[in-house]
């Protein structure tokens, strides 16, 4: 009766939470004086302390709801306390537990949960239950493990073990409930994977859940002595499942071996709580009593878990079957007919059970398989077509955590006051399902590493999440700082009271890091001595800085107040991160001008190619954007080597491209033979003149960048002879030229070409790919996946409109009764094609 009792506990605790009590909400809003009552009483609660309500965040309070029924059974109180309403001291008042929630037991907070780990009904009560039972169900990951705790449970207690694929998951609650009924009786040991599994005889690669029985208990009766320090072990055959483990848990603790004096037929089939459960019977006769237990214990161990097992006494008047068998067997699943049979060993009777049982499995593996394959090929093939690294990268890490301690959260709430915190706030805002994002935001971490120590604040948006904020509308009354996202991943250097600057370099560690570096410099910095002014020209402002040669900018005046100082400024904000600028007025101003002789106001350029001693004079422009422009093209090489890292930078001039690609050099021979090619460039490019404005000539080394082959490739089809020049990025077309092959590469010879192809006497060599980046797999075209859905809708709307029409018609010619009574009737009545939605596991 007490197992009817708790199995019927089990199923109504399993089936309450998995559905949804109608018309009520088990989610109680508490207040802070609830809150110190109940944590003051000493009860368990699972509480969410809520700030702000995202999409995230409303979706786990569903969750959140639909849980706080299963884990009443348990005696946990599941609420929220709304902050906005009222604060909870520690709780509402800190950004750490904007994404947690807390278990609170004995009046104190026992646990923190984030809730990437509790994010839906199965993980909530699993990782709820799992954190309350720490104590009471173990963890191993050897066998070394293992063994010690089979010791330690020996005599005393039988062990079920567990294996789940991860935590959280519906297999996972499973365990952690069977544990809290019967924890007191047996020992729970949990495992999630490790070289246990090998001891175990399972693929670490298996996404099959499983259950083992290790009988540790000295057992009364037909029980024979453990010789071995290891616990004989069962293992459960079904899939995990509450019910299941319920009735596996049943039949572990059935008689070994039950001896009857009844005929086969007129023993009953199993009853409750071993319904289902096949039965086999072994005869005995009186000579071979002892032999035939011994062979009946023999068998029961190896049918444990699958089938009972009967010793039937062939001496009672009552056994009525033939001489000729010797065993029998019933399939209650099937028919509670009896069947006899004649037995040569005991692998007759294994082979009647274990065919039937691994062909379950392999079908049921079977089709996990084909799925499984399916999927995998759907990815892989995605991924394949993909051709891009940083997606592969991205989702070959997906398991792999990323830390986020050092980074502030930043929110639609919070997102003023934590700018105004700080003289530096760096911004990542991304996308979740962005892989370039994802793969940048392992980057961003390592800055904000760096930078720990600094004052410069790391903080990210998921824009995914907080769209408002995304689209520039906090929804506050200060202006916003930035206009909305369009690109992600972006960057965003926030000042107080400043407008937002882009970071618009490389996606990785380095550059960034020395973008921030040089962003904390003041911009212009203001020079007053000659020892300043050298640091400025001869130092970097940082030691983290040390190899970095910075571009440097030095604005002369003869007052501060000179209307050119603005401009200057207003520029120098600009160039912040990329560029030193700096600033020099009145006598050492006059003295420098004078020695450069330069008239003042100047702007003296100084690119990092170039030494100190020759700069660029610039006169102060009307305006900071043309002063700004100015500056850029001094900056630029006259002919610059093209790299991965500058080419964006270069292609944002919209200029052609006349592109040298010269190979690797084996020897000095080959070095010198490169640079007479690349000053026979810088030769065209003096001889051109005013012509070669609207090219940008530039060199690609394939040693030192390795991507120019197949960029080169790509521009002809194949990869040409060593070295090439190619002019592409057209303003008037997407053709590709190649300078001839066995021409040798001569100033004059290559300002002619370039004549021959602007009057179009010269055919392209080749064209550059359609400007078109159409999704890569279909996952990713999510605005066909938009029309998609907006064209089932507009359907839809248009068939309940014209049910609609017909429906006024219909009342029109008929009875309003009747309309009514038909309307009522379609309504509550299911289609033939409709389903229950009942619980796949009763």
């Amino acid at each position: 009766m007490m197992w009817m009792c708790l199995a019927v506990f089990l199923l109504w605790m399993r089936s309450g939470g998995c559905t949804e009590k109608a018309n009520t909400s088990d989610l109680i809003e508490y207040t802070a004086a609830d809150f110190y009552e109940k944590l003051h009483s000493g009860k368990m609660m699972f509480i969410y302390f809520e700030h702000q309500v995202s999409p995230t965040i409303s979706l786990f309070l569903v969750e959140l709801e639909k849980s706080a029924d299963a884990l009443q059974d348990y005696g946990v109180l599941v609420g929220k306390v709304n902050c906005n309403k009222e604060l909870v001291h520690t709780y509402c008042t800190e950004e750490k537990v904007l994404h947690t929630a807390f278990l609170f037991r004995g009046g104190k907070e026992f646990l923190g949960f984030d809730l990437d780990t509790v994010f839906d009904v199965n993980s909530i009560v699993s990782e709820v239950l799992f954190a309350i039972l720490r104590e009471e169900v173990k963890y191993v990951h050897t066998d070394t493990d293992l063994l010690a705790m089979e010791k330690a449970a020996r005599g005393k207690k039988d062990i079920v073990l567990g294996y789940v694929r991860s935590l959280g998951t519906q297999e996972h609650r499973s365990m952690m409930e069977t544990a809290y009924v019967y924890g007191s009786k047996y020992q729970f040991i949990l495992i999630t994977g490790g070289p246990v599994l090998k001891h175990l005889g399972v693929d670490e690669l298996s996404h099959l859940s499983q259950v083992w029985f290790l009988h540790c208990r000295v057992h009364s009766g037909f029980m024979t002595p453990m010789t071995s320090e290891r616990c004989p072990l069962t293992r459960m055959r079904k899939p995990l499942s509450t019910l299941s483990l319920y009735s596996f848990l049943q039949l572990m603790e059935a008689p070994l071996v039950s001896e009857v004096y009844d005929d086969p037929s007129s023993v009953q089939p199993p009853q409750f709580p071993y319904q289902q459960t096949p039965q086999v019977f072994l005869f005995s006769r009186p000579a071979t009593e002892h032999l035939d237990l011994d062979t009946a214990i023999t068998l029961a161990w190896r049918l444990r878990g699958l089938a009972l097992l009967f010793l039937v006494h062939r001496q009672s008047p009552a056994v009525k079957t033939p001489d000729e068998y010797n065993a029998a067997y019933r399939l209650p699943e099937k028919s509670p007919e009896v069947k006899y049979l004649t037995l040569h060993d005991l692998d007759e009777v294994m082979e009647l059970f274990t065919t039937k049982e691994k062909e379950g499995e392999e079908d049921e593996e079977e089709d996990d398989d084909e799925e499984e394959e399916e999927t995998d090929d759907r990815v892989g093939d995605d991924y394949e077509k993909l051709d891009d690294e940083i997606a592969i990268s991205v989702y070959e890490n997906r398991g792999n955590m990323l830390d986020m301690d050092l980074i502030i959260q930043l929110t639609s709430d919070n997102f003023h006051a934590t700018v105004t915190q700080s003289s530096l706030t760096v911004a990542l805002f991304y996308l979740r399902w962005d892989a370039v994002s994802m793969a940048f935001l392992s980057s961003f971490i390592e800055v904000a590493e760096r930078l720990a120590d600094s004052t410069v604040q790391m903080s990210v948006v998921d824009c995914g999440e907080w769209t408002d904020l995304c689209a520039a509308q906090t929804g506050s009354s200060l202006p916003n700082p930035f206009q909305p996202i369009t690109a992600f991943p972006s960057v965003l250097l926030l000042r107080p009271q400043e407008l937002a600057q882009h970071y618009r370099g490389m996606l990785g560690t380095e550059a960034l890091h020395r973008f921030i570096m040089l962003s904390r410099q003041a911009s212009p910095v203001l020079l007053s001595t000659q020892e300043e002014l050298t640091s400025f020209l001869q130092e970097v402002p940082h030691p983290e800085l040390v190899g970095c040669k910075p571009d440097r900018v030095l604005g002369l005046f003869k007052t501060q107040t000179h209307s050119g100082v603005s401009l200057f400024t207003e520029a120098a904000k600009s160039l912040r991160g990329e560029v030193l600028t700096g600033l020099l007025t009145d006598e050492q101003a006059q003295k420098w001008a004078t020695e450069l002789t330069v008239d003042l106001p100047a702007v003296l350029v100084f690119p990092s190619w170039r030494t100190h001693t020759h700069p660029s004079t610039l006169s102060v422009s009307t305006s900071a954007e043309d002063l700004l422009s100015h500056i850029n093209t001094a900056l630029l090489h006259p002919l610059p080597e093209l790299t991965v890292e500058n080419l964006p930078s270069f292609l944002s001039l919209g200029k052609a491209l006349l592109l040298l690609f010269v190979g690797e050099e084996e020897d000095e021979i080959g070095r010198r033979q490169n640079q007479a090619l690349v000053e026979e460039m810088r030769g065209v490019v003096e001889s051109g003149g005013g012509r070669m404005e609207q090219y940008l000539a530039c060199w690609i080394h394939l040693g030192r960048t390795p991507a120019g082959m197949s960029v080169l490739g790509s521009y002809l089809g194949s990869m040409p002879p060593l070295p090439a020049l190619v002019l592409t990025h057209l303003s008037s077309g997407d053709e590709i030229y190649q300078y001839p092959p066995n021409t040798p590469i001569v100033a004059q010879s290559v300002l002619q070409w370039l004549q021959r192809v602007e009057d179009g006497t010269e055919s392209p060599a080749g064209m550059l790919g359609e400007d078109s980046w159409p999704p890569a797999a279909h996952f990713y075209d999510f605005l066909k996946i938009m029309d998609e859905q907006k064209s089932v809708s507009v359907h839809q709307e248009e068939e309940e409109e014209e049910e609609l029409d017909e429906d006024e018609e219909e009342v029109n010619v008929k009875e309003h009764v009747v309309g009514e009574e038909a309307t009522d009737s379609s309504s509550s009545s299911p289609t033939p094609d409709s389903k229950p939605n009942t619980h796949s596991e009763l």
